[in-house]
């Protein structure tokens, strides 16, 4: 019998249907594909557009794709998805029909959980906006706890879903940017307050936090420091966060190019409107990615198989070359260790990410790699029972 490594949770984007929303801002019957197709190589050697394979250029309307989907991240050991939630008050959601149906259907009986990314959209969510262009809010996030009640309502069902992805028999509930609620120990005691009531045993909330910081704790812009994740940590689970997701690619490219790189960048960029390609080596990458406090039990830290946001945003992208497979298997290990030494019920480790196409980072197959993601994870994270010593899950 296989047992799992570890509890890999891969990211996943909703985003790949027509909704009315971005067929008002973006075009009639725009999706993430959109920017996908039209993606082209910025120099000699990048690897665009990305072409997906198994599945074509999917729309996720469809629970034969969703079917599709689950048996891909099964195979590779994937435990379940981490579907983006899109929540903006009142009740207001965008994307939330992929996992609705997934929700009322049963299908497919594959693990999940939600993260919320409370953050506003803007007319450069999809792509980036011109530097001498006004940035203008298309859907606002707002908060109130009349609403922390209405929002937990309305995924009672959610959780309740013998399907639901647990830590410690707790829904497990990500928050994308903690530090953006004007009142977030509100927010936490008041979901703690509504779980018990409910039936449920608790909620197992976990903060997203970069392990660098542009920021000084009184919000002063700063050089970043690569020495800051105990404190930058520390600070979510102060806040009453029950663990952190923790994300290491800005550090790893403050580490690989220095300090001051990134503010000459945003200077150029914002005040002449010029964009210099910024390239990274993934190999490099992986090698400052993680830090030594990912090690702390209620740390889960983020892998990730590549970065290119230029089907976004074009030359104003960061851009991640040669990541293969192979460097992505090297990343995975460094990871797996991180982890081992964990109790299997907090092993965890989020992939970003399983269908993220307009910024490179996808597990899902293409036509220049085929399966060879999946493949890696599935060497890795399977492990005959005698080996292991924890059930799958």
């Amino acid at each position: 019998m296989k047992k799992r490594q570890a509890r890999v949770i891969a990211n996943y984007l909703p985003q790949f249907h027509p909704i009315p929303e971005n067929d008002e801002w973006w075009g009639k019957g725009f999706t993430e594909w959109t920017n996908v197709a039209k993606a082209r190589p910025l120099f000699r050697g990048h690897y665009q557009p990305h072409i997906p394979a198994d599945m074509g250029f999917y729309d996720l309307r469809l629970p034969e794709v969703r079917e599709a989907q689950a048996h891909l991240a099964r195979e590779a050991g994937i435990e379940g998805f981490c579907y983006w939630h899109y929540w903006f008050g009142g009740g207001k959601r965008l994307l939330e029909r992929p996992f609705q149906e997934v929700l009322a259907s049963g299908k497919p009986d594959f693990p999940f959980c939600l993260g919320w990314a409370n953050h506003d959209w803007t007319n450069k969510t999809w792509t980036r906006r011109s530097a001498f262009s006004q940035e203008k809010i298309l859907m606002k996030q707002t908060y109130s706890e009349e609403d922390y009640v209405l929002h937990f309502q309305a995924l009672l069902g959610a959780f309740r879903d013998k399907r639901y992805l647990t830590v410690d028999g707790k829904p497990l509930f990500m928050i994308f940017e903690p530090k953006l609620f004007p009142d977030i120990q509100a927010f936490i005691a008041i979901w703690r307050e509504l779980a018990r009531q409910n039936g449920l045993p608790g909620i197992h909330l976990v903060g997203a936090q970069s392990n660098v910081s542009f920021r000084s704790a009184d919000g002063q812009v700063q050089l970043p420091r690569l020495d800051e994740a105990p404190s930058l940590y520390q600070a979510i689970l102060d806040m009453g966060f029950d663990a952190v997701n923790s994300r290491g690619i800005t550090r790893a490219e403050v580490a690989v190019k220095g300090r001051l790189n990134r503010f000459v960048r945003r200077t150029w960029d914002r005040f002449f409107n010029v964009s210099l390609l910024d390239r990274y080596r993934y190999d490099r990458i992986a090698q400052h990615m993680f830090v030594p406090e990912d090690r702390w039990e209620n740390v889960y830290p983020t892998l990730v198989s590549n970065w290119d946001r230029s089907p976004r945003c074009g030359r104003k992208a960061a851009i991640y070359v040669d990541s293969t497979p192979q460097h992505f298997e090297t990343a995975l290990c460094k990871a797996l260790d991180l982890v081992r030494e964990k109790p299997f019920e907090h092993r965890i480790l989020f992939v970003q990410s399983w269908n993220e196409w307009g910024e490179g980072n996808h597990l899902e197959p293409d036509l220049r790699y085929g399966r060879g993601y999946l493949d890696v994870l599935a060497k890795h994270l399977w492990a005959d029972g005698n080996a292991a010593g924890e059930a799958s899950r």
